[in-house]
């Protein structure tokens, strides 16, 4: 009996291999797919490793059905045979039909479903369980980096008719943990308190919920972390270490309490300095350019900026890939001695220089502002001063220069300048309205950057309360390829004084000039020219007795050749909201002989910016601008040409031209500001980052304190109530907050000021704005 049942079982093991080798031991003819539903059969063959025509066995075929399903589209696969050809039986998982959100508000729901969709979970695509779990892992992950270690997210997948499924994701994004206590160990040099001031994450304090400064996150501690141990090898210990940091949060998720564990170390100087290696610029030149020397407390930060400096001093002399290696040798009597190792490799010539970004502007205005010529030696310092040009010319409102090896050489390279275009000019047209001259009527543009040929076009046809102008003119910077300029102005202009609440007279003024500049360097420039201009003074039944007593002197019609001189120095980096350096200029308009009138006026103007932070957000300014105006000979100097203060570009707070000396009333009307021959006026400004702005470039915010007035040295050409010379207790203050942006159009600046020490008879503004300028 146990014999037969032997053998029956020998039979049907026999028969089962048989039947086993029958269906894969074969070759395919063809593949056919049943149970597809919105899977592409292009997906199951680009996963399934088996094409018509090959042979498979058992085990090839098992390999190729694991791999087809490990590709997450089906919840069954497998495989029969009909013939030659091989039928895959496939069970698709089900398609996402919904995706439902609940309970997020700090990730907008758009922001969350592109999340989900670059992390594979999309409505139409197969669901995934794997793909949910690890989206739930990775949406917790987020909420922690942001410090909401309370944070939950629940799943649940809803089964739809048609295999399809909803997942509705619940989220509980619980509250931003709070920084309660740093507590840093094991220093003794540095206070407590002065080391905290370098972190970013502070306690909570009034301002915490703006500045989000007291929220916990790991970047934030690497962060802070890099400042304290920057702190200390600047400042002379090199042996300082972070030995530990511990971060603990409370049982209710909601506190954060930092610990910080250092070893300081000891207090080192600086033994001796010296420069090794090939010495392609005199090693006397170089020395004098490293900020460390024997006795020095040691320093990383002042040993990199020695390095910057000999980089780019052997840079200047064509080197552009020198390589300088400081290296500080600690020895155990607590000093440093520091050995810089040049290899300057060879010196590089500049095979091609490539323009990029301008739209606007030619190519020809970009590169004839290059000091880096083709075919030249490669020099650091032309490079960076190519640079610098073109963004003093304020065509641009982002100048970049990239240098690039030049491939098989090793001595050439491109230079790529990439420059974004800005709106380097203004633009009026219509109806508007503008503090001081009040309704505008009209049309002008001014554009120094004309059709981005370089050249400075200005056309005006405007009428205000106080103004009516007719002007063309003319200026090209680069009328010879040396960099001299010359310009054209032909005017018509009509102004009413007294509409300009100063005293009531008006003029009629017609002119035609030319003018030339030399450049004398790449920073200063003399300008020298002439203007045939005629005058007539008109007078009213209030114009005051000064007025009428200087046209009984010298006439109310004037024929004057005006020469016109200047001296301009300009080390700003940028044409338009500029962020370091100075600009200073002297013009002098003088009446030649000849001339109805004999007079001359003096002006000198100051602008300078100093950046108190690396990035040059926080800027100090200083400006000035003075004048004074004479006469020669028996002449009386002309009272239209009076210097006034007030208003945007003057004394800010105080209403436009209405400081200083007032004219003598005339019977039932008030004494009218009529300005003076003396202008002194200067203030102090604090530029700082624009809330909201996120670091652009076009708006700057800042605070001011002005000074100033307008006084009289001869009262016989000034107000009979005027005191002659300066008057301290006259100088007016103001102080406030402005604005300038960069829009389309051109720059709009706004000032809220408040005077300090106004006085009887002045006129403030709190709110003036001004439309063509910055600060």
């Amino acid at each position: 009996m146990k014999r037969g049942l032997g053998f029956l079982a020998a039979l049907l093991f026999a028969l089962w291999t048989a039947t086993a080798q029958a269906l894969v031991s074969f070759t395919v003819s063809d593949i056919r797919l049943e149970g597809l539903q919105r899977v592409s059969p292009g997906l199951v063959f680009r996963n399934f490793p088996v094409n018509t025509g090959d042979h498979i066995t058992d085990g090839r075929l098992a390999e190729a059905i694991r791999k087809l399903f490990k590709s997450g589209y089906f919840d069954d696969v497998s495989a029969a045979r009909d013939g030659d050809v091989l039928v895959l039986q496939l069970r698709e998982r089900p398609a996402v039909s919904l995706i439902r959100l609940e309970g997020n508000s700090v990730i907008k729901d758009d922001d969350l479903m592109k999340g989900l969709e670059q992390s594979g979970l999309k409505e139409g695509e197969v669901f995934k369980r794997a793909t949910l779990d690890r989206i739930r892992l990775d949406l917790v992950q987020i909420y922690t980096n942001q410090g909401r270690y309370g944070a939950d997210v629940s799943t649940e997948v809803e089964t739809l008719p048609g295999n399809r499924v909803a997942v509705n994701l619940t989220i509980d994004e619980g509250d931003e943990a709070r920084i309660q206590h740093i507590n840093i160990v094991g220093n003794n040099a540095f206070s407590d308190e002065e080391l905290k001031e370098l972190f970013e994450m502070e306690l909570p304090d009034f301002w915490s919920f703006y500045t989000k400064s007291d929220r916990y996150a790991r970047e934030k501690l690497e962060g802070d972390l890099e400042r304290l141990r920057s702190y200390y090898l600047d400042r002379g210990y090199v042996n300082f270490s972070i030995d530990s940091r511990q971060v603990s949060i409370s049982p209710d998720n909601k506190s954060i309490f930092i610990t910080i564990n250092v070893s300081e170390g000891d207090l080192h100087t600086v033994r001796d300095v010296d420069i090794a290696g090939e010495m392609v610029v005199p090693e006397s030149e170089l020395a004098e350019l490293l900020r460390l020397e024997s006795g020095d407390i040691y320093s990383r930060k002042e040993l990199n900026k020695g390095r910057d400096a000999l980089i780019k001093r052997i840079g200047d002399d064509g080197y552009l890939f020198a390589n300088v290696s400081p290296v500080p040798e600690v020895h155990d009597d607590k000093t440093v001695s520091i050995r810089y190792y040049l290899n300057p490799g060879k010196r590089t010539y500049v095979r091609r220089i490539n323009i990029k970004g301008n739209t606007r502007t030619t190519d020809d205005v970009i590169r004839r502002e290059m000091r880096q010529m083709e075919a030249a030696i490669a020099s650091s310092e032309k490079i960076e001063q190519s640079k610098v040009r073109l963004e003093k010319t304020g065509f641009f409102a982002e100048v970049n220069v990239e240098t690039l090896p030049v491939t098989g050489t090793e001595d050439q390279v491109d230079l790529t300048y990439s420059v974004v275009e800005q709106q380097s000019g203004s633009l009026a047209a219509s109806v508007g309205y503008s503090q001081g001259d009040g309704v505008l009527l009209g049309f002008s543009i001014e554009q120094d950057n004309f059709l981005g040929s370089g050249k400075n076009i200005g056309i005006s046809i405007t009428s205000t309360d106080s103004t009516t102008e007719y002007s063309f003119k003319s200026r090209d910077p680069y009328y010879t390829v040396d960099g001299v300029s010359r310009g054209y102005e032909v005017y018509y202009r009509k102004r009413d004084f007294d509409e300009d609440d100063t005293s009531a007279y008006s003029t009629d003024e017609i002119g035609a000039g030319m003018n030339f500049g030399y450049p004398i360097d790449d920073f200063q420039r003399l300008n020298f020219g002439a203007t045939l201009e005629q005058v007539s003074i008109n007078t009213a039944q209030q114009t005051p007795q000064e007025v009428t007593d200087f046209l009984a002197s010298e006439g109310d019609n004037y024929l004057n050749l005006i020469g016109k001189f200047s001296w301009r120095d300009n080390h700003l980096n940028r044409g338009l909201l500029p962020t370091r350096g100075y600009s200073q200029s002297t013009s002098l308009e003088l009446a030649l002989p000849g001339s109805d009138l004999s007079y001359y006026r003096l002006q000198y103007n100051l602008k300078a910016y100093k950046p108190i932070n690396e990035d040059e957000t926080w800027i100090a300014t200083g400006w000035s601008r003075l004048g004074y105006g004479g006469e020669f000979g028996s002449n009386r100097y002309p009272f239209y040409k009076h210097f006034f203060a007030g208003g945007m570009r003057s004394v800010r707070g105080f209403k436009a031209n209405t400081l200083g000396p007032k004219d003598t009333p005339t019977a039932g009307n008030e004494a009218e500001p009529f300005g003076a021959n003396l202008l002194i006026t200067g203030g102090l400004e604090l530029i700082f980052p624009t809330p909201f702005t996120a670091g652009s470039g076009k708006v700057r915010t800042l605070a001011f304190i002005d000074a100033g007035n307008v006084f009289s040295t001869d009262c016989a050409t000034g107000s009979t109530g005027c005191d002659e010379g300066v008057e301290l207790e006259e100088i007016r203050y103001s102080t406030g907050l402005a604005l300038s942006w960069l829009t389309p159009l051109g720059p709009l600046s706004f000032v809220l000021a408040t005077p300090l020490n106004e006085k009887d008879g002045d006129e403030t503004e709190s709110f003036q704005f001004t439309f063509g300028r910055t600060f």
